[in-house]
C-alpha cells in the first residue's frame, strides 16, 4: 500500500504523520512509546495496511515532530492525538499504544472514549511508582548529556539478551531513533510518565481493551500490566515473550495478538 506523510502545525511546531492503507478502512492510530519515532511501528503497518488506514505519528519532540518546552502532561499528548484524528476527519479510530502511548490511550479511554474504538495497551503501566528521583534523573541526563547514554541504556530495557545477541541491527535501529529524540521533547514526556496515576480511574473505562505484556519486560513489568488488566472492567490479557518494545522483538506474535482482538 502506498504511505503517505503529513505535516500538521500545532502550538507552533510541526507533527510528522503517516497514513498507509486503503482511506475509507477502518482506522488505526499507533502511538510511540518515550524516546521512539514513528519507524518503531513499521512492522506493524506492513501487516495491517492491507486491512486498516494505518496511522502514525511521531509524538511531541520525538522523530521529527518539533519540541515545546516541558513538562508536558498525559492531557496534552492525548489533545495532540485528538487533533490529528481531527485534522484526518477520523471521529474514531482503534488505539494501538506502546509504554508511553499505551499511558496515553488510558488517558483518552477515561476522557474520551467516543473517540477511540478497540485499544491495544501494550508493554505499558497506569502507575510506575516512586521514587520520582528515578525520572527526575533520567530528565537531567537528558538535558545536560544529551540523548546518546539514554539510548544506550534502553538496549537491554527495551530488548531481551538474547535478541540483542541475535539481532543487533534491530536493536540500533529502534535505539537511534532515542539518540535522534530531542532532549527537550524526551525530558518533558518523560515529566508527564513521572507525575502519571490512573490506578484508579481506568476502573471507568467501558471499551474493549486487550492489556498486551511482555513476559521479560523490565521496564513495564508484568505485574504492572495485571493490575491494568484488573481494574480496568472487561480487559483481555495476551502476554508474549519479549521485553519492553515486544513489537519489534516479535512482531509476529503482537501482530497476531492485535490481529485477534481487533477481529481481523
Amino acid at each position: 500500500m502506498p504511505s503517505e506523510t503529513i505535516r500538521l502545525a500545532f502550538d507552533d511546531i510541526i507533527f510528522r504523520v503517516n497514513c498507509e492503507g486503503p482511506k475509507g478502512a477502518d482506522p488505526i492510530l499507533f502511538s510511540n512509546s518515550l524516546g521512539a519515532a514513528l519507524e518503531m511501528w513499521d512492522a506493524q503497518a506492513a501487516f495491517f495496511a492491507s486491512t486498516h488506514r494505518v496511522i502514525r505519528y511521531d509524538v511531541r519532540g520525538h522523530g521529527e515532530t518539533g519540541a515545546t518546552p516541558g513538562p508536558y502532561s498525559l492531557a496534552q499528548l492525548a489533545q495532540d492525538a485528538l487533533r490529528i484524528l481531527d485534522a484526518l476527519h477520523i471521529h474514531k479510530a482503534h488505539w494501538v499504544g506502546c509504554s508511553m502511548g499505551g499511558m496515553v490511550g488510558q488517558w483518552l479511554l477515561t476522557h474520551h472514549r467516543e473517540r477511540i474504538g478497540k485499544a491495544v495497551l501494550g508493554n505499558t503501566a497506569a502507575w510506575m511508582g516512586p521514587p520520582a528521583t528515578d525520572w527526575n534523573a533520567r530528565i537531567r541526563m537528558a538535558h545536560s548529556k544529551g540523548m546518546d547514554p539514554i539510548a544506550e541504556a534502553m538496549k537491554l530495557r527495551w530488548f531481551t539478551k538474547s535478541f540483542n545477541e541475535a539481532n543487533p541491527a534491530e536493536v540500533t535501529r529502534v535505539t537511534d531513533m532515542v539518540r535522534k529524540a530531542s532532549p527537550s521533547g524526551y525530558a518533558g514526556c518523560a515529566a508527564a510518565i513521572r507525575d502519571m496515576d490512573q490506578r484508579e480511574s481506568i476502573r471507568g473505562i467501558t471499551n474493549e481493551v486487550l492489556v498486551l505484556i511482555g513476559a521479560e519486560d523490565p521496564a513495564t513489568t508484568p505485574a504492572m500490566g495485571d493490575l491494568m488488566a484488573r481494574n480496568i472492567p472487561g480487559a483481555r490479557k495476551a502476554v508474549i515473550p519479549a521485553a519492553h518494545i515486544s513489537n519489534c522483538e516479535i512482531p509476529d506474535a503482537y501482530n497476531a495478538a492485535v490481529a485477534e482482538f481487533l477481529g481481523c
